[in-house]
């Protein structure tokens, strides 16, 4: 195994990643998205037509990093596949992306993943900002970006109802996980998955989290009737579960605007099962079944 997916990840070792498989891939394409809040590119990788793809996308949560290696293996995986006409999983993946593309996004929030690894000092000018949040300076479970806006509660997407349920919990300002933001897209993060995602209307978005070993399908009455056996399959591949979101993980989260606005089938899984951050030495346990079950919406 490639050294790189056995350690956690820094913004310039993925990076660097991403240059790797492009020399060594030339067909497939990387481009920026955008940028995060310090500056920080939020780039993708792609392989076939970007205009009718299977989107996935890691690290929305700073100290789920671990997603950012299970992106960036599985489209190395693809790429490898792909060039020399072999199946994964049993199913061929030079016809698979023939019929639709694979956009991969491994870090959406490179500025949370960096706290989260290497603590207050990669925050920069909102240095001071991040120990107010954290003011013993541990910031090992950091799951919001920068300004402490946790990405996957900025979405616009039962925004409102969301807002009601902080401020019930008692989450009223900045925080390392939770707080939604002032107003849905307020966050550059989200906001270029947001442009990504309307400019080029991907089939169908899956959005890596940790743990739980859990696959989440459901957002209200846009969502296709498809996802349901979508869900089902890739839950049969890699021994997953099906459940509902319940509480602040029921809105604001990117699976659920990517239904709710596009009407198109949008995933969240929960990968591998433990106590986030999961170490990097989860990855080999981890990684073959959650790529067995992407390889479900990428051709479906």
């Amino acid at each position: 195994m490639d050294a790189f997916y056995q350690s956690p990840p820094s913004y310039d070792a993925i990076r660097e990643k991403i240059c790797q498989i492009k020399r060594e891939f030339p067909f497939v394409r990387n481009f920026s998205v955008g940028s995060s809040l310090l500056g920080r590119g939020l780039f993708a990788l792609s392989l076939g037509n970007v205009h009718n793809a299977c989107f996935v996308c890691g690290a929305v949560h700073g100290m789920e990093w671990l997603t950012s290696l299970v992106c960036l293996r599985f489209f190395e995986e693809v790429a490898k596949a792909y060039r020399e006409k072999q199946c994964i999983a049993g199913l061929d993946v030079h016809k698979a992306i023939a019929a639709r593309g694979l956009v991969v996004v491994p870090c959406v929030n490179p500025d949370g993943v960096m706290l989260s690894l290497y603590g207050p000092e990669t925050a920069g000018a909102l240095r001071d900002k991040v120990l107010r949040i954290a003011p013993d300076g541990d910031t090992a479970r950091w799951q919001a970006n920068a300004r402490g806006v946790d990405l996957n509660h900025n979405f616009n997407a039962g925004f409102a109802a969301l807002k009601e349920m902080e401020r019930r919990a008692g989450i009223t300002r900045p925080a390392m996980t939770r707080y939604g933001g002032d107003y849905p897209g307020s966050e550059p993060e989200s906001r270029a998955l947001v442009q990504f995602c309307e400019a080029y209307r991907p089939e169908n978005a899956v959005a890596l989290h940790s743990q739980g070993e859990e696959i989440y399908y459901d957002y209200g009455p846009c969502t296709p009737v498809r996802s349901a056996l979508i869900a089902r399959l890739m839950a049969e591949a890699g021994g997953y579960q099906v459940l509902e979101p319940e509480g602040l993980a029921s809105h604001g989260g990117f699976k659920d605007w990517f239904i709710d606005k596009l009407h198109r089938p949008g995933f969240t899984i929960e990968i591998g099962k433990g106590e986030n951050p999961l170490p990097a030495s989860d990855f080999p346990e981890v990684y073959p079944r959650v790529r067995d079950m992407l390889m479900v919406p990428l051709v479906l």
